[in-house]
């Protein structure tokens, strides 16, 4: 990554930065910023367990949402797994909220490049809007993101009008500039969004993985003009969990940025925690 660094900032820049963050999250404890929160959410369900008839009530729940919380803005975006894209298509009725659908061999993206830019394929033909895959960590961890970058180009052109997302699955990862040098990669491949994790894997998303994502957004912007979305996921379950990510964006990449074209946050349970929150303030 000659064109782009880590080491222009460094662990212990990152770190009091991160300090810093986590001072000030508190003070984001506001009902509007709970709202905007929850405009950004990606709703998701990723069990083994998922159905046709669990995926239906989880739309419904969407569908229903602002008749018993008309002060709150809906979700962003429902994300499950591609075989279950039709259902979300044919049951879901709120026209701003974007269908989302992991492929390209989720979680783990170690399967033939051709299988994954099918699954891809099918998953858009099939009405998803989002397409969220996972980079190849260990071709990362390898030195090999020459590779990386290629299968991800290919994998945006599989994309068509749908928008790419590239889970980094930051906690794969033993040094902070592969988080970095993965997150540039992927920006560099197309990328609309990239995000932490799969919540597959422990660490999932962590405050210091999403600042140094945010960094490198920052760079990027920088040196191209490209504004590219931050998606962390994983184990956000608490509104106080989920304000440390408000507060990282806003921060470094500013507080216009915390729309949902620029600002996700999967999560399963976050929804109610934050609506408990919100009806306190």
């Amino acid at each position: 990554m000659k064109d782009f660094s880590y080491e222009r900032h460094g662990s212990e820049l990152i770190n009091s930065r991160l300090c810093v963050i986590e001072n000030r999250t508190l003070r984001n404890l506001t009902r509007e910023n709970l709202r905007k929160l929850h405009s950004c959410i990606d709703l998701t369900s990723l069990s083994n367990a998922d159905n046709n008839n669990s995926i239906a009530d989880f739309v419904m729940g969407v569908n229903t949402f602002k008749e018993s919380n008309p002060d709150v803005p809906n979700v962003a975006g429902i994300c499950v797994y591609p075989k279950f894209v039709p259902v979300v298509k044919r049951l879901l009725t709120v026209p701003t909220v974007k269908i989302v659908s992991v492929a390209g061999a989720f979680p783990h993206s170690q399967t033939f490049e051709e299988v994954q830019l099918r699954e891809i394929e099918l998953a858009v033909e099939a009405g998803a809007d989002e397409i969220d895959v996972v980079i190849n960590a260990g071709e990362i961890i390898d030195e090999n993101g020459n590779k990386a970058l290629a299968t991800l180009k290919n994998m945006k052109k599989a994309c068509g009008d749908a928008h790419l997302k590239v889970i980094l699955e930051t906690g794969a990862y033993t040094y902070d500039a592969d988080i970095y040098d993965a997150a540039i990669i992927a920006m560099k491949a197309g990328a609309n969004f990239i995000k932490t994790s799969t919540g597959k894997m422990e660490p999932a998303a962590t405050p210091k993985a999403a600042l140094i994502m945010a960094v490198a957004i920052k760079d990027f912007e920088r040196a191209t003009g490209a504004k590219i979305g931050l998606k962390p996921a994983g184990g956000i379950r608490t509104a106080e969990q989920a304000l440390t990510y408000f507060t990282i964006v806003k921060e470094i990449l500013g507080e216009d940025r915390i729309t949902p074209e620029f600002f996700r946050i999967g999560a399963t349970s976050l929804s109610g925690a934050l609506i408990k929150e919100i009806k306190k303030l």
